[in-house]
Parts: structure tokens; sequence; C-alpha cells
């Protein structure tokens, strides 16, 4: 559990720090990496927490 919050803590750290070279370069490839590592983190977790819950439920 503790692993998996570093995880996302880290991908989302780096999404950011992706949009920040896209606005201090310009170029819109950092843009489209920040989008597919929040994209992919966002779904991950949300899948992460969906068995936590099917968990709790059966």
């Amino acid at each position: 559990m503790l692993l998996f919050r570093w995880a996302v803590l880290f991908l989302l750290l780096a999404a950011g720090v992706c949009f920040v070279f896209h606005v201090g370069t310009g170029q819109l490839r950092y843009r489209r990496w920040g989008w597919t590592i929040l994209k992919w983190t966002l779904l991950a977790a949300a899948g992460f927490f969906a068995v936590l819950i099917a968990e709790r439920v059966a």
C-alpha cells in the first residue's frame, strides 16, 4: 500500500514536471508525455481502489 502511494506520488510529480517543461520550452512532446503519464496514473489508481472496494464488499 505504501509502495503504491509513493509510486502514484512520483508519477504525478513526473507529469507535473513534464507540464512545466512544456511551458518552459514550448515543445509539444512534453505536454503529450505529461498527459500520458497523468492518464495512466489515474487509470491505475482507479483500478487499485476498485479492487480495494471489491475486497471490502465481498
